[in-house]
């Protein structure tokens, strides 16, 4: 071995061309303040351009009524800028750090990255307590100079939904400063980056909070948005941030980013195509400020597509030969970006010159949606209204479900197509009950809210878990070499994770599966799910994941925690669902009403008696579980013999390979023991 190759760090493949080992320690860390200047770059353009947009589009106007003043108009405006482009740097250092930077001998690059960080996180707390402060005078009308101000901010605190999102932004940015404050290493740093999406995740649900029609696309678009342009934009502030430290390094942190910039412009392109489906409404309307605003968003994505182009081709491809030549295509792209920034912040303030319609509708008002026609059979496949969020998830699990079969058949390794049609199936079941017919009643008629609710529960998981993505997921993705966190790495933590032995355990499971129907339904949950965007979709998502979960703890066969033995899943599935139908009989005989307060005043006219349909909905629930039950019997009793015929077979080829050395043992040890009690009867 070469000392070249020796200085190498630790699991990383020998040195070539284009990949050199680390051979000697960073710059001091105060170094970095160097790479601050694309930072500060970034932020200044990004204000000084949102200053003539808003005048321009009108989002600092002063109101007719209820202004709040100029502090208000022009600091949510440019604070906002500010809060956008923090939590954008802290993703991005915290996701460079965890799953793109890889760390030398005598480096510390990821320490670099965390101090950082907290820096950023910092500024993304202190921006969203004072965008919290001045948008409660915006909801107000009132300047935050007036008397009793912060007193009548904190009685509303938690009754205003935009307050409380904000609030629970805050909550969790504060968790995340603790986070990042100690953590160091790549799985304390993956964990940071995770919690720092999730905090984004309240910004989506708070766009545009006072649209009731096509709320739901909106916050779906806001949600892809937000994802897209904090990994996008904040990436690439991350790694010109760390270009004094990065050094060797720089190459494979460029590529790997350059695999999620492609995945995040696609992101933030999806998510202008459904803004503007709901927001601009016909094409005359991007004659108007807002449109002209949305306009020039759209060429600054399309000037950065062809930057990102360029960067690929120019510096990606060639290894990143030239560090000088990427800070400067990495400045020009970081202006852009600064530009995009302010022109979404700004375009976040203006109204849309699509507006709601008067609310003389009261489902429309109580749901978000209008109130269906009357039910009948004949609408079970006609009924849809679109849930973007739901329906590309759908779309990328199938997607990515096929290229992992598609990359194991290149390399010459098979995968059964059956799998692929039950995971296709599953899917689109998924499809069906969240955009369909089982959606569309469900949030009216308690009776096919139920239906939605087994099926995601039961219906589906019965499908996607014998589909092994996890198996194919591990074969398909590579293992990085240089000791760094790559979606297989990540995958394969997760499964043997402490958390996943505990979840997927079947006790657990079976008990989430039965309390989680009793905590949703005898609790204000329900009607929370019924009322709130939010609401439903913890809704899907919990039943969904609780009933994979379930299923998978009693019938998975993807590498996770030791399985139980089969006689012992038997006992847990027949005691979960003699619960479930347990369940199902109390609401089927029940003579109270579940979440009297919003079906009563929905008054849905083609349904004579509510209670009437509570109880068909309970009858649904304990007729559907009859199904699933006996059909998940069977997959456990038919795993329970595979596992015993395979068993039986290692057993027969130790047998050959040892001449029958367990036999013999036994017959040995018998035969000692007959020995021993034979000379005990004799003495």
């Amino acid at each position: 071995m070469t000392s070249t190759q020796r200085s190498a760090e630790p699991g990383t493949p020998p040195a070539g061309p284009d990949r050199r080992p680390d051979r000697r320690p960073d710059r001091r860390p105060d170094d970095v303040l160097g790479g601050w200047s694309l930072v500060v770059t970034t932020v200044v353009v990004a204000l000084v351009a949102a200053v003539p947009v808003a005048a321009f589009s009108g989002a600092a106007a002063p109101l007719l009524i209820g202004d709040a003043g100029p502090l208000v108009r022009w600091g949510m405006t440019l604070v906002g800028v500010v809060h956008d482009l923090a939590a954008a740097l802290t993703v991005g250092l915290l996701v460079v750090a965890a799953f793109l930077v890889r760390e030398g001998r005598g480096t510390d690059r990821r320490g670099t990255a965390a101090r950082a960080a907290l820096l950023s996180v910092l500024v993304w707390w202190v921006s969203a307590v004072v965008l919290l402060v001045l948008g409660f005078g915006e909801l107000a009308g009132v300047p935050p100079s007036s008397p009793g101000y912060l007193g009548d901010l904190w009685a509303n605190l938690w009754d205003l939904e935009i307050l409380r999102l904000a609030v629970t932004e805050i909550l969790l940015v504060t968790a995340l400063l603790a986070l990042v404050s100690w953590a160091r290493t790549r799985w304390a740093l993956a964990w940071s980056a995770a919690l720092a999406l999730a905090a984004l995740v309240p910004l989506a649900f708070s766009g545009h909070a006072g649209s009731i029609v096509g709320h739901e696309t909106v916050v779906t678009a806001l949600g892809l948005h937000l994802l897209g342009l904090t990994v996008w934009v904040g990436g690439l502030m991350a790694i010109g941030l760390l270009l004094p430290v990065l050094g060797p390094a720089l190459p494979d942190t460029v590529r790997r980013y350059s695999v999620l910039a492609a995945w995040s412009y696609a992101a933030v392109a999806l998510s202008g195509v459904l803004f503007a489906t709901v927001t601009v409404g016909s094409p005359a309307n991007l004659a108007t400020s807002y449109g002209a605003v949305l306009l020039l968003k759209v060429a600054l994505l399309g000037v950065l597509g062809v930057a990102g182009l360029l960067q690929r081709r120019t510096v990606v491809a060639r290894g990143v030969d030239s560090p000088a030549r990427f800070a400067r295509l990495a400045l020009g792209e970081l202006v852009v970006m600064g530009l995009a920034v302010a022109l979404g912040v700004v375009l976040s303030r203006t109204p849309p010159p699509v507006a709601d319609p008067l609310q003389v509708d009261v489902a429309l008002d109580l749901t978000g949606f209008p109130m269906p026609p009357p039910w009948a059979l004949d609408r079970t496949f006609t009924t849809w209204q679109v849930d973007w969020l739901f329906t590309l998830g759908a779309l990328l699990a199938v997607g990515l479900y096929v290229r992992g079969m598609v990359r194991l058949r290149r390399r010459g390794d098979s995968w059964p197509v059956w799998k692929l049609l039950v995971w296709v199936l599953g899917w689109a079941l998924f499809v069906l009950v969240t955009n369909g017919a089982p959606a569309v009643y469900g949030r009216v008629l308690f009776s096919m809210h139920m239906v939605e609710h087994m099926a995601l529960m039961m219906a589906v998981p019965i499908l996607l878990v014998p589909a092994n993505a996890i198996t194919l997921a591990l074969r398909a993705l590579p293992a990085r070499q240089d000791r760094t966190l790559g979606p297989r790495e990540v995958l394969l933590g997760v499964v043997h994770s402490r958390w996943a032995r505990f979840v997927v355990n079947p006790g657990v499971a079976g008990l989430m599966f039965f309390g989680s129907l009793v905590v949703f339904y005898w609790s204000g949950m329900l009607q929370w799910a019924l009322t709130t965007h939010v609401g439903h979709v913890f809704m899907v998502l919990h039943f969904s994941l609780t009933g994979f979960a379930f299923v998978w703890s009693l019938v998975g066969t993807d590498p996770g925690p030791p399985k139980w033995p089969a006689p012992a899943r038997v006992i847990v599935l027949l005691a979960t669902l003699a619960a479930h139908a347990f369940f199902g009989l109390s609401i089927m005989q029940g003579t109270w009403l579940l979440a009297p307060e919003f079906y009563k005043t929905l008054a849905v006219p083609w349904v004579p008696d509510l209670l009437v349909d509570q109880q068909l909905g309970g009858t649904i629930a304990w007729g559907i579980g009859e199904l699933p039950t006996v059909v998940l019997m069977l997959m456990v009793v038919m795993d329970w013999m595979r596992r015993d015929e395979r068993e039986s077979v290692r057993s027969d080829r130790q047998a050959d390979r040892d001449h029958d050395a367990e036999l013999t043992a036994y017959n040995a040890r018998l035969q000692a023991m007959a020995r021993r009690d034979t000379n005990r009867s004799t003495s």
